[in-house]
């Protein structure tokens, strides 16, 4: 009776085992003779003194600091002398563009508005009107079928303010000797000037990123944009 009953319980166990998850890796072993592959040695080659040069992680601070007023610097000389050039759009930032809002910003208070309360260009008016249109005209760039970034287009519009606030600073100076006629005319030629480089350097910047069909469309919001923020500096006036 036991040598009967005896294959069935074999038989039985030999299921149990073979339905068991993993089955049968417990006997597997490895030959210690078998090699190891990968590696993951640390590179000391040329390759990691590259990596090692464009790590910024154990720069010090002011070294950091000075090489982005010196990015920001050249992207003011781009502005003075435009041409067609993706030096703008390939190192966007928007340092450059912030620094001359506050500038702007700044040189428009003590008008006169401001003193009899009538509505003059208040600090964050400032702010409104040039980051809000900037926003404006990205937003319509990129529905006509801009191939440039939301950042980059900010960030040219940015740049492209300096040469009104370049004018703004000489319209603040000549309003020092006084308000007259002689006064006017020159801000007014000033301002001209800047209005029409502000315009010309952002197109120029632009005009490669927008279909040919369609750059009209996307000039005439810049040209309304820069004719308002040039409009505020002709319009100043300080308060006596």
């Amino acid at each position: 009776i036991v040598e009967r009953h005896l294959p069935s319980k074999m038989a039985t166990a030999a299921e149990e085992e073979a339905n068991r998850p993993f089955a049968g890796l417990s006997d597997v072993s490895i030959s210690e003779d078998i090699p190891v592959e990968g590696d993951i040695s640390v590179p000391v080659g040329p390759s990691a003194r590259r990596d090692d040069e464009f790590s910024t992680l154990d720069e010090p601070v002011k070294e950091t600091v000075l090489r982005d007023l010196r990015a920001v610097g050249k992207k003011f000389v781009h502005v003075l002398y435009p041409k067609r050039s993706t030096a703008l759009l390939r190192d966007w930032d928007l340092w450059g563009p912030l620094l001359l809002c506050v500038t702007l910003a700044l040189l428009l208070q003590g008008g006169a508005a401001d003193s009899d309360y009538q509505g003059g260009p208040q600090f964050a008016e400032v702010f409104v009107i040039v980051w809000f249109g900037s926003i404006i005209i990205t937003i319509n760039s990129k529905l006509l079928g801009g191939t440039i970034s939301f950042f980059q287009s900010l960030c040219v519009l940015g740049y492209c303010i300096l040469p009104l606030t370049v004018a703004m600073a000489v319209c603040r100076i000549v309003l020092v000797a006084g308000s007259g006629s002689v006064s006017f005319a020159v801000r007014l030629v000033v301002v001209t000037a800047s209005f029409g480089w502000s315009t010309f350097a952002s197109t120029a910047f632009l005009a490669d990123s927008q279909p040919a069909n369609r750059k009209a469309l996307v000039v005439y919001p810049v040209f309304l944009f820069y004719f308002v923020i040039g409009w505020m500096v002709l319009t100043f006036s300080p308060s006596q």
